[in-house]
């Protein structure tokens, strides 16, 4: 890694950071005159310092007595108005670029591939969009006004010194170097500790998420001395790179402030010993001290801003390795309004990036538009992954699959999505009504009427009738305040509410009591007419009925047929079925 304060990846970074930002040029104009004003305002301070002691004290000028102290508080005033100006602008641009800058993250998380989150915790990615991004506020505000305003003042504080004795000024940035040396090296260290500290803080994230999902889990096994110990492991961890962030930020401002000092110091032998051929006036050398010490300041916020510029170039660095990662595939652009449902599986092979075996190993299959076809088979024979590529989930390694005789990547994403609605054994439910929840997203348009009568087919208004909100009672974060089976029923509510011409259903009565199960499964019989539907179940006597049985064993059809015919044969189906049998 390169070791300057800014060098080509990091200038890479802060340019792409600043892009973000770089659209309210009028704020940064304001901002500017207000750098400017207060950069002019120190040097003159400095510079007051002459007449008020030639003029003030030595020779009792009464017209400089006058005007002196409305001077001074004019000052000040400009300095005040200044410091507000370039403040307020700066952080208005900054939270401006955080709010883009975060919209446009969650906007790609919303279209990552499903193989992205596979592999990635979901406290990790929640760190990115939270405390990393945060890091990056500063970077974009004060580091950028630090820089700009106290460069500036720098500046302006120079050139008063040059103006009033050149050989004085070249003694004191003498130092310089050695400074920006300094800097240099400290610049690696505080880039390498910000990117383990927002590692780090990841992995707290993810620990305390884990925790908060999994506490029922947790409570019953006696987990939390376990969690404890992870999360103080995490937490540790984070809190030593915190504090070698620290030791290296507050260890290197008392080494400047002496280099500084040294420069100082020097500055005041020469002026009073017999080196300089010219003597210096009083108020001439007050106000060279002065601005000397004036410097102070501003060196040492530009020492201090180094460890927030390396801290948002390393969360620069990890969002846009994010932002940076393709989306998923929009497909083609074949139109599709209204799809028949027919399906065809054509020597698909799939495995997953974390597998080494093949989860579907060289599948064909065609299933009929208005067929109902039920998937069984033992844990890990590919039945959910069969159903995941027909989202387009996932994408087959090898072979096809096809949607009234198109390949499923020749249609726009979102059209083909639009044919099919999913019920899961996981359902996900968001911390809204339970309207809306029937009602989401693309279906946010559905009238009452049809939300009543989604949820009467689903048997959702047994549940509702007897909530005190009706339709707009919350349902808690992921659901919480319901039972499985009421989440269940919402889920397939929605499902039936899309009305689409697919319907995939993963173990969609699993959190259902018998009776309730029962009623649901006459409501999907009704939705099962005329839709194409592919019913993952592990109770085979949920699928009695289907037109045809699909049994899979490590990613290869072993037998397909109806009931009747697969129970007949006496192979793997009938094998299920009898051990089924016999365990109830």
């Amino acid at each position: 890694m390169q070791q300057n304060t800014l060098d080509s990846g990091g200038w890479a970074v802060y340019k792409r950071l600043f892009s973000y930002a770089a659209g309210y040029w009028p704020m940064f104009i304001l901002a500017g005159i207000g750098m400017v004003a207060y950069a002019l305002s120190e040097a003159a301070f400095a510079a007051l310092m002459k007449p008020l002691l030639d003029s003030g004290f030595v020779e009792h000028d009464a017209r400089v007595i006058r005007w002196l102290p409305w001077a001074i508080v004019a000052i000040f005033m400009i300095r005040g108005f200044a410091s507000f100006a370039s403040g307020y602008c700066m952080g208005w641009i900054g939270r401006q670029a955080i709010k883009n800058l975060r919209q446009q993250l969650f906007a790609h998380y919303l279209n990552m591939p499903t193989a992205f989150y596979d592999q990635s915790a979901s406290g990790v990615l929640l760190s990115k969009m939270t405390f990393n991004i945060e890091q990056i506020a500063n970077s974009t505000t004060d580091v950028v006004k630090t820089l700009v305003q106290d460069t500036l003042t720098i500046l302006a504080l120079l050139g008063l010194m040059f103006y009033y004795s050149p050989f004085l000024t070249l003694f004191m940035v003498m130092v310089t170097p050695l400074i920006a040396g300094l800097m240099r090296f400290l610049s690696h260290k505080f880039r390498s500790y910000s990117s383990r500290i927002q590692n780090s803080m990841g992995d707290v994230t993810r620990v305390a998420d884990e925790a908060v999902d999994g506490h029922r889990v947790i409570k019953v096994f006696n987990g939390q001395e376990y969690e404890q110990k992870r999360f103080e492991a995490a937490n540790e961890y984070n809190r030593r790179m915190n504090m070698k962030l620290i030791a290296a930020r507050t260890g290197s401002m008392p080494v400047i402030q002496l280099l500084a000092a040294s420069g100082i110091a020097g500055v005041v032998y020469v002026a009073i010993s017999d080196i300089l051929t010219e003597p210096i006036e009083v108020g001439t050398f007050v106000s060279l001290l002065g601005a000397v010490l004036l410097l102070m300041a501003p060196l040492k916020r530009m020492t201090n801003v180094n460890a927030p510029l390396q801290q948002g170039i390393a969360a620069g660095h990890s969002i846009f390795e994010v932002l940076d990662q393709p989306l998923e595939d929009s497909g083609g652009d074949v139109p599709l309004e209204k799809a028949r449902g027919q399906l065809e599986f054509v020597d698909v092979t799939f495995k997953y990036q974390s597998s080494h075996e093949n989860i579907l190993d060289h599948l064909s299959l065609t299933i009929d538009a208005g067929e109902t076809l039920a998937i069984v088979g033992r844990s890990g024979s590919g039945k959910s992954t069969l159903v995941s590529l027909l989202p387009r989930f996932y994408d087959p390694d090898h072979g096809s699959v096809r949607m009234d005789g198109f390949d499923l990547r020749d249609y726009p994403l979102s059209d083909l999505r639009a044919q099919i609605s999913l019920v899961s054994q996981d359902v996900v439910l968001f911390n809204d009504t339970i309207a809306n929840n029937i009602a989401y997203g693309a279906l946010e348009v559905a009238t009452e009427e049809q939300i009543r009568e989604a949820a009467g087919a689903a048997h959702v208004m047994e549940f509702v009738e007897e909530m005190p909100a009706g339709f707009d009672t919350m349902v808690g974060d992921k659901g919480v305040l319901l039972s499985g089976g009421q989440r269940q029923r919402i889920a397939i509510a929605r499902a039936l509410l899309r009305n689409s011409p697919v319907l995939l259903l993963d173990e969609a009565t699993s959190a259902l009591d018998t009776e309730s199960e029962r009623k649901i499964q006459q409501a999907l019989h009704g939705l099962m007419q005329n839709r194409t539907t592919l019913v993952i179940a592990h109770r085979l006597s949920t699928v009695e009925n289907a037109d045809r049985i699909l049994v899979l064993d490590k990613g290869r059809i072993v037998e397909i047929g109806s009931h009747k015919e697969l129970l007949a044969r006496e192979g793997h189906y009938a094998a299920l079925y009898q051990m089924q049998f016999h365990e109830v």
